[in-house]
Formats: C-alpha cells, structure tokens, sequence
C-alpha cells in the first residue's frame, strides 16, 4: 500500500506524475551539495556547499556554478519564472553571504540554497502555472532586503574611504 501523501503514479499531490523522479540528478546533486553527510551524535546535515566555502576564492564560486546547473536543469520541468527568479535568488544570496568568511560557510551550513530549490522544483514540475501571490511577495521582500543591505554596504565603504582620505591627506 503507498503512503497517504502520494497518488497511484507516485507523485505527491499538486505535482505531475513524473515529479518526484523527474530529475533523479537534480534530487542528488542538492542532496550532496546541501545534506549528504550528518555531523555525528547530532540531526544536523551539511554537503560539499560549506566545505567547498572553505576553499579561498574558488570553494563559494565552484557551489555557484553547481547550483546554477541544477536550476538550468531544472528549467526543464516548466517551471514559471517566477520560481526559476527565486532559485536563482537563492544562489545568489547564498553565494554573497557564502563569501564572507567563516560566516558565509555557517550560513552555506544552514541555508541549503539546493535543498530549497529542489523542494520548489518538486512543487511547482509540470505544465506550466501561474506564478502565486506568495512567489511574487517573497520576491519583493527579498528584493528589498537585498536593496536594504547593498545600500547599508555602499554607506558604510564610502565613510570608510572617507575616514581613509582624511587620514592619508589631513587637511591643514
């Protein structure tokens, strides 16, 4: 007897019938990348993403590129482009935030960029839907904070370069 939650095909409600095994590569590479391995005695789960973070300039852009062909893989589900814009959201707010040392790899740690986007690419697999209200309000609130913090870095460089000038040239 299946369990409750699928239909005869194997698909989860509100998925086609091919979407839990529709991308059996997609379903791996998230998983290896955000929660294969578990730290020992605890739940917790991490993959290669906080690892690779820990390379110097080349971990955080070698998880970019991964994740970005999950999400060009999984464009081919018919996904709407509102969800594809926040896979890609996704990406890139791990990649930004990853980038900061130490930090960066604690969030990779927490956030599981590809575990999410493999979840929307479950949901949202099959013929093509209407983007939601929920797609369109989480994207403007994301959207905002990004807006938010590049504001609050571009401040905080230009009274640093300030500070900088008059310490290199006072004024006399």
């Amino acid at each position: 007897m299946k369990p409750a939650h699928e239909t005869r095909h194997g698909a989860r409600p509100g998925n086609s019938p091919d979407a839990p095994s529709a991308d059996p590569l997609v379903e791996f590479l998230a998983r290896l990348m955000d929660s294969r391995f578990r730290v020992p005695g605890t739940s917790l789960r991490f993959g290669l993403d906080p690892l690779l973070g820990l390379i110097p300039g080349l971990g955080d852009s070698a998880s970019a590129v991964v994740s970005v062909l999950l999400i060009l893989k999984s464009a081919r589900h018919g996904l709407p482009r509102v969800v594809m814009i926040r896979m890609a959201v996704n990406v890139l707010l791990n990649a930004a935030i990853g980038a900061i040392p130490v930090a960066g790899d604690l969030f990779s740690f927490w956030f599981k960029a590809n575990q999410i986007n493999y979840q929307l690419l479950q949901k949202h697999a099959g013929p093509r839907r209407r983007s939601t209200v929920a797609d369109w309000i989480f994207l403007l609130g994301l959207s905002l904070a990004l807006c938010l913090i590049l504001a609050l870095v571009f401040v905080a460089i230009a009274m640093l370069l300030s500070k900088l000038r008059g310490a290199l040239f006072p004024s006399a």
